[in-house]
């Protein structure tokens, strides 16, 4: 009597090395996103990577075709987790978190695009492409926070959501480039969280006041 053949246990072991496989593929962004931010994108080569990541060099190219590659989808990942951070957070708080000694000090958990903007202007179109993208969502996601009911004027609250990114991002990089124990790195966050602010509370009175004359 023939018996049937299932080939089930090969599909489930293929379904399994996939699932490895993607595993393995997004461990190597996160580090890969880590250890830009914290070294930039030439301060860290492929070898040295992957052995942070726990792998081969060689099994580099199992997963991608180039570094560029990776630095791209590394990018990517890291935009949208900065995107993703800021959901749900007014503009103060969002200025309160990112323009601080924690966010400064914390390198490679911290957003990338202050970590990375200076190198990301250096690169491929390809990769520029992905900050206008990443940035764009983050902008998305502030200016999600900060509108106010009857505030019909989105060009103008783009402009202050912008400006108020802007702002932040010079302040981490201009503290980063001084000595981690320069009192002048405190002294740069400190005086633009206060002048940040300060504008949004302007802001915000200006628009109240707006509104109320419009009652």
């Amino acid at each position: 009597m023939a018996v049937e053949r299932r080939p089930w246990k090969g599909w489930l072991d293929m379904r399994v090395a996939r699932a490895q496989a993607e595993q393995n593929r997004a461990h190597i962004v996160a580090t890969a996103a880590r250890l830009f931010r914290e070294r930039g994108y030439d301060g860290v080569g492929v070898a040295e990577l992957m052995a942070a990541a726990g792998f081969t060099h060689g099994g580099f190219y199992k997963h991608f075709r180039s570094k560029a590659d990776l630095m791209a989808e590394a990018s990517a990942s890291g935009l949208s987790q900065a995107a993703a951070r800021a959901e749900g957070l007014d503009p103060a708080e969002f200025v309160d978190s990112y323009v601080s000694r924690e966010h400064r000090d914390g390198r490679g958990d911290g957003c990338i695009v202050a970590a990375l903007s200076g190198d990301a202007a250096r690169q491929p179109a390809d990769l520029r492409g992905e900050f206008a993208s990443g940035i764009e969502n983050l902008l998305t996601a502030l200016q999600a926070s900060s509108d106010t009911p009857g505030d019909a004027d989105q060009r103008a609250a783009r402009t202050r959501v912008i400006n108020m990114l802007a702002h932040s991002i010079g302040a981490i990089m201009l503290s980063r480039a001084c000595p981690d124990d320069s009192p002048l790195a405190d002294e740069i966050l400190d005086a633009c969280r206060k002048e940040i602010l300060a504008s949004l509370a302007h802001e915000n009175c200006d628009q109240s006041a707006v509104r109320g004359t419009e009652v």
